[in-house]
């Protein structure tokens, strides 16, 4: 059933929460001070885990912060504050910390948790509103949020609230990812799955090694040369010397510019292709496929100090869903 309003006046709204939620971020910058850098030093300080809590739309926030500080190298969970008094506080050890959410820091939910890190000595991190409410004053380190007003005209729904709670604690996961030195490698890891996890597979992941390799030595004859590159289907046959190092490659470009009646009795080093293009290990499976395709190459070795150590052809990246 139409409300009667235009488009205009929905951009309108939209607008209107977006700058005031954009305003009362910029004002949480401008607000922090040390207590963010006590409360990051505190949780890359503990051995065990980071627990997330916090009831209604700040649970939601919360579980959303556990699931970011995880995927970027701080194992961490949530826990729901009224489970918790029902025998999930067990979840929680000594060797963890607490973050504890609430926009009042009066939640009755919270306060089994609140008690429990105090009995026990775990560290409590709480997330408020109010400097003079239960969670701040029971924290060991109290996060504050701007007196800023609600996007909802009615000043109720919790909107910059919980976009301010959760920006914070996107901002304490990078703070703690960049102190460990957390890398594209690490976070692949953490995220096999989907688009992302293909983008950061190493071509360690999808490289052939071991007996796959199509390796010859620099006097070998081409005959002999020609059966394991057949047999070993890559299209090429790398060449080392007496030290293992690749120093050449045979193609089938190399094969049809060498055609004549004596190319089976040449050797490997007369035919191959000197100082062929190789990848590291550690590289990204998507900078092997940027480099073979602007070669215009379908095979790449993979070495380590000269020697080859693996070989990566286009359609292992292709059906590892790099692109």
């Amino acid at each position: 059933m139409s409300s009667g309003r235009d488009g205009d006046a929905d951009r309108r709204v939209a607008v209107r929460v977006l700058g005031t939620e954009a305003e009362a971020l910029q004002a949480l910058a401008e607000s922090l001070d040390g207590s963010f850098s006590r409360a990051v030093c505190l949780l890359a300080g503990i051995e065990g885990r980071v627990t997330v809590t916090g009831m209604g739309k700040s649970g939601h926030v919360a579980r959303k912060i556990a699931a970011t500080l995880a995927s970027t190298g701080t194992p961490a969970q949530f826990v729901h504050p009224a489970e918790a008094s029902h025998g999930d506080l067990g979840m929680i050890t000594a060797a963890d910390a607490v973050i504890a959410l609430s926009n009042s820091g009066e939640t009755t939910e919270l306060s089994d948790i609140v008690a429990y890190t105090r009995r026990f000595g775990i560290p409590l991190i709480g997330m408020t509103r109010r400097a003079r409410s239960s969670l701040a004053e029971q924290a060991d380190v109290a996060l504050l949020l701007p007196q800023t007003p609600e996007a909802c005209p009615l000043g109720l729904a919790p909107t910059t609230s919980t976009t301010m709670m959760m920006a914070l604690g996107d901002a304490i996961a990078v703070a703690l990812l960049e102190r460990r030195g957390f890398s594209a490698a690490d976070f692949q890891v953490f995220h096999p799955g989907g688009s992302l996890g293909r983008q950061l597979l190493r071509v360690l992941d999808v490289m052939h090694s071991g007996e796959a390799l199509p390796l010859v030595g620099e006097d070998t004859p081409m005959g002999e040369a020609l059966l394991v590159m057949s047999a070993k289907s890559f299209g090429c046959v790398g060449v080392v010397n007496g030290e293992g190092r690749l120093v050449g490659i045979v193609t089938d470009g190399d094969l049809r510019r060498h055609m004549s009646p004596r190319l089976l009795e040449e050797r490997a080093a007369d035919v191959m292709t000197r100082d062929p293009k190789t990848i590291r290990a550690g590289a990204l499976a998507a900078e092997a496929l940027g480099l073979m395709n602007a070669r215009t190459i379908t095979s790449l070795f993979v070495t380590d100090e000269g020697r080859p150590v693996g070989i990566l052809h286009i359609h292992d990246c292709l059906r590892a869903g790099v692109a």
